[in-house]
């Protein structure tokens, strides 16, 4: 059974073992919540997520776009692919690099 993570988003259908799963482990989310495109999951319940948004620059006094890539947790249960839109929630952080986990797939 998963757990409410105080977010509006659906609980996975699949269940997990994993203990930093914020549905079915003990992994608190809190913070921003960012969402973004799923760019590379090869590594093992790793994923990259790129965003994209627009910056102001006051030199020539117009937005550019910017890209930003973001290592987030990939929990089992969810098990996201390249390709996915994904919402990301900020959590404690897991290693030197991910501060984030998925917490829901948009779009397959």
């Amino acid at each position: 059974m998963a757990r409410d993570i105080g977010l509006d988003v659906a609980a996975p259908k699949n269940e997990c073992a994993d203990i930093n799963c914020p549905f079915h482990g003990t992994l608190p989310v809190r913070g921003q919540i960012i969402e973004g495109k799923v760019v590379s999951s090869k590594m093992d319940k790793t994923a990259v997520v790129q965003r994209e948004f627009t910056k102001w620059n006051p030199k020539y006094g117009r937005y550019k776009k910017v890209r930003s890539k973001i290592h987030v947790h990939n929990p089992p249960c969810i098990n996201a692919k390249d390709g996915d839109v994904v919402k990301i929630a900020e959590c404690r952080p897991l290693s030197k690099t991910k501060k984030f986990a998925i917490i829901e797939v948009i779009k397959r």
